[in-house]
This record gives structure tokens, sequence and C-alpha cells, in this order.
């Protein structure tokens, strides 16, 4: 008798899940969400999940500030909720409630202690379930359940790991709209079987899940752009996680290819252009590249914003990244760009000659957005005024208002520019840059002006260090010279360049021989292992030893130059 209860209870349960089944697969049925038979908000799940909840609470997600080891401007905690500042909708003063659209809270702003309000504030459903959707009543965010496929309990019922859907309705649409922001990170992303648009998210690609890279360890996620501030993980995230010998020497079948895996991304070869449109979907992918304040417009949905220059299928910027980076921040001095003539929001750290920068593309974003003049600070104009009624003039005033000053300050119409690490829309390998997309031209990238490959004076003093002044038509023939001083005669780049690759084991300029055996001595000195092998430590009294007496007279000797 009590094995027909059994199967009469199974059949019972299995008989109310098939709706579900009918929206969800079997897997992200959860056994023990079976019981849930009424929602009660977020106490819902915090009966079982406050461990996740205190997680969460600590996470960049929802606070919106985090420490900030990889800023070299601004206090070690910083963030979006409080002083940052970008080319998009400049700051979030004065519009939580706006802004908090795509916070995983229910409409309350966060706090730094942590509070039972507080923890009760947490939306996991905005994450972990695809089919919920969420509207604003009174200040608060509840299910709308008229736009939802399944009932507010099923969804609960049937909660799920974060997939791409769940990651891009908020971080794709950042900024105003689908890939406005990023320029490398769409709606598309999620459903897309176009494997030239992303190989490695596209479904007849690799499909991966965001989590495949962005390593998550209770709540908190590994990621950031290089315009971002808080590091809510320190895990290194590399193309060589999963593809383990490309930066190598030896990773690719070309020997060109190898040699320059040390100082270029692996980004910059493999994301030709960006902002590229998916052929499967009706969207086209486009990007903002410019928005203008001054000119308020409404938008197809009916909203208000400021009009933006949109493009696609676009050339990336190139620089140095260390991986550290300078932000501005609000009541920063404003501070003009001399090779752009514009106010940077962001700009990657790093430096032809400095270890481990690297050449990576970048998007180059532009607004033109109010400054007060004589204060020289760039304003945080008041969006919720703005949003409302596109009055340019009170949002103005009313952000002035916010930041403490005067409504009534002067001001003038200045623009700033900021540069996004592109890492996304990954094309196959058969569409990769080839060397003539960088060499011997100027219209990707200029090597030889402003990312520092320029000889390090004329050709012919450079030439005349080792022999007599040499001809050769730049354009056809110089790989070949330089195949021959590098790879042939070993020369270090110092010998022509105002840069080095002592990594690369060439024969340096006599200097920086000079110069390397110092640094080597003096890592010696204090006890580290010097960069690489040095024989200018003698020891003289031929103990076998290297005391302190000498290691001074070979510093003595070295540093003769």
């Amino acid at each position: 008798m009590s094995g027909t209860r059994s199967l009469i209870r199974i059949f019972t349960a299995v008989f109310f899940l098939l709706p579900i089944l009918a929206k969800t697969s079997i897997a992200a049925v959860i056994p023990a969400h079976q019981s849930i038979v009424a929602w009660l908000g977020s106490a819902t799940c915090l009966q079982c999940h406050e461990t996740e909840a205190q997680q969460v609470f600590h996470s960049a997600h929802y606070q919106w500030l985090g420490e900030t080891p990889y800023m070299t401007t601004g206090p070690y905690i910083q963030g979006k909720l409080d002083i940052g500042v970008n080319s998009y909708c400049i700051n979030t003063t004065g519009n939580w409630a706006g802004c908090g659209a795509c916070h995983v809270g229910l409409g309350v702003r966060p706090e730094p202690v942590v509070s039972q309000a507080q923890l009760e504030n947490i939306d996991c459903l905005i994450c972990h379930q695809d089919d919920y959707k969420r509207k604003k009543v009174n200040g608060t965010f509840v299910p709308d359940t008229g736009l939802m496929t399944i009932s507010i309990v099923q969804a609960a019922q049937t909660v799920h790991r974060p997939t791409r859907k769940s990651c891009l309705q908020c971080h794709a649409k950042g900024g105003g709209g689908d890939n406005y922001k990023r320029g490398d990170m769409a709606i598309a992303h999620g459903v897309t079987a176009d494997r030239n648009f992303d190989v490695h998210m596209a479904t007849t690609g690799a499909n991966l899940a965001c989590q495949a890279c962005h390593t998550t360890e209770e709540h908190h996620i590994a990621g950031r752009g290089s315009d971002l501030r808080q590091t809510d993980l320190d895990v290194d995230m590399t193309c060589t996680r999963c593809h383990t010998n490309k930066a190598s020497t030896t990773g690719h079948a070309n020997l060109t290819i190898n040699r320059h895996v040390a100082r270029v991304a692996c980004q910059t070869c493999h994301i030709a252009t960006y902002a590229r449109n998916a052929t499967d979907t009706t969207a086209t992918e486009m990007t903002e590249t410019h928005r203008d304040w001054r000119q308020p417009h409404v938008t197809a949905s009916g909203a208000i914003h400021p009009t933006p220059t949109m493009a696609g299928n676009l050339t990336p910027r190139y620089a140095w990244w260390n991986g550290t980076s300078s932000n501005h921040l609000l009541f920063d001095d404003a501070v003009y760009d001399p090779q752009t003539g514009r106010i940077p929001t962001s700009r990657p750290i790093g430096d032809i000659n400095e270890f481990p920068s690297k050449l990576y593309p970048f998007k180059y974003k532009t607004a033109t957005q109010p400054l007060a003049t004589e204060l020289n600070q760039l304003i945080a104009l008041d969006t919720s005024v703005y949003f409302l009624n596109g009055n340019v003039q009170s949002s103005i005033e009313s952000g002035l208002a916010n930041m403490g000053y005067l409504p009534n300050e002067p001001y003038s119409w200045v623009e700033t520019d900021t540069m996004q690490l592109l890492t996304h829309e990954i094309a196959p390998a058969s569409a990769a840059l080839a060397c003539t997309s960088c060499h011997n031209n100027t219209s990707r990238m200029d090597l030889t002006g402003a990312l520092g490959y320029q000889l390090k004076g004329l050709r012919s003093s450079v030439c005349i260090q080792c022999h007599e002044m040499k001809s050769y038509e730049e354009n056809t023939e110089y790989l070949k010279v330089h195949d021959k001083h590098v790879s042939s005669k070993k020369y270090d780049c110092s010998w022509c360049h105002d840069f080095s690759r002592p990594e690369r084991g060439l024969t340096l300029t006599p200097i920086l021989t000079k110069l390397t055996d110092v640094i080597n001595i003096l890592k010696i000195m204090v006890g580290q292992t010097p960069a690489t092998s040095t024989s200018v430590i003698l020891d003289k009294n031929g103990d076998g030893k290297i005391g302190l007496a000498e290691a001074i007279g070979s510093l003595r000797d070295a540093a003769n130059l």
C-alpha cells in the first residue's frame, strides 16, 4: 500500500511539473525548490540562502564599489556608485532610481554595512532566472508577471546558474541600448549561431557561458575592462587558460607570430573589427561612438536621451597596456590630452619599454558634455531631469546643485573621450590580422609614430653605428632589413630604436649591457635572482662565494661607463 501511495505522489508531482518542464530543461528543476508553493519576495530565497545573500551584498555587482588595485587615480575604494565618471551618463549622482534599473537590488540604494533590510533588497532572480521580468512600483521592483511566460512560483522553483542571456540583459544594454557602451557585447551574443560574429559564444562555435572565462567565487566575478574601476575577484583572465601554449615562442605555426606574443595581446590580432553585425539577428549590433548632451532626442521607445552617433564594423584604436588604468573622477580638475584635444575619462597605462605592457585593441568613444568653466570640473548632469523632459539647462543646474555648487555656475561645452578594452567578438583564426595589416601602412595603427616603433634618430645616424649608410625602400624592403639584423645578426631593438627587448636574449648595445650588469649585481646583492645570467661578479679570492666586498668591486667595474 505504501508503494502505491509513493507512486501516486510521484505521478502527482510530475503532473504539476509538466507546465514547468515545457518551459525549462529538466536539469534546471531543483528538487529542494519544489517545496516552494508561494512567492514571498526575497524572504523566499533568504530562508535557505542567507550565506549566498551575504556574498552578493559584498560583491561589486551589489555595492557598485570595490577595491581598485589596478587603478592609478583616486581612493582605493571607489566605483560608479560614488565618484566614477565616464563619457556615457557621466555619473550616477542624482539618478539612483534610473541608474539602478540594472542593479541586482530591488530598488534600495546599497549601503556599506550589511543589514537585514539590505539582504532583503537583493534580487536573486535577476541573475538566476531568465524567464523573470520585473517592474518598479512605488520605487520597488516587483515581478512583472504580465511579461513572464511562467508564474513567479515556477520561476523560483526553476532557478539556474546565470546564462549568457542573464548577464547580457544588463551588460549588453549599458549606456542606453544594445551594444551602445562596450562595442563588443550585444544581445546577439546570447543567441547567435554566427561564428564570424563571436567564435567563443556562437552556438555553432564553442557556445561558452560567460563563467567559462569570468571565474566566479562566492558570487564574486573576475574580469574588468580597462575603463572599469573596482576589481571584484582578482583572478587573472588570460586566453592561455584554454589556449595553453599560445603565449609560448612555439605556440603558433608561424615563427614571425611567435615573436609577437610577448608584446602583442591575443585580442589585437583576433579582433580585426568590432561592433560587427551578426548575420542571424534583426539588430545591427552597432555601437555608440559619440554622445551629444546638447541635443536631446526621443527614442523609438519614447524615452528622451542625448543624441548618439552610431557606427559598426569599426577598426580598434591600439595602445600599450600593463593592466592598470587612469580614470577621471568627480571633482577632478579637467586636463586636456594634447594628442586628442579632449578630456580623457579613461586611459590604459602602459609603455613600449615597460614589461608586462602589451599592445591591446580599444574602443574609442567621445562625448560632448558640460564643464563648470571657473571650477574646471566636469558637471555630473542630472539625468533624472534630462530623461524626464529633455531640459538641458535644468539638468545642468540640478547637477551642479547635487555636486554642492551654485546652480548658476557658468559652464561651457567640451569634448571628453574614453578608451575601453575590447575582448569579445573574437573571430575565427582564419580572420586574424596578417602582417601587412599593421606593418608598412598606417591605415590600422601608426607603429612608427604614436606606438613608439620609430627609429631613435635619422637613418643615417642609426646605420653608421656599425657600418656605412645603406639605402633601401621603406615600404618594400623593411622586413628584409629587419630580419637581417634581428633574426640573423641577433641585434637587440635598442641598436635602432628607443626600446629594448631583453627577454629575447639578443645582443644589447654596450650601454645597455653595462646597465644590465649593474641591475643584475644589485639584485644578487639583495638576494634576488637576476633576470639574465651574468658573469660580471668575480670570485676574486677563489673561495667559491661572493662576498660583499667582491660584489661592490664588481659593481664599480660594471658601472664604469
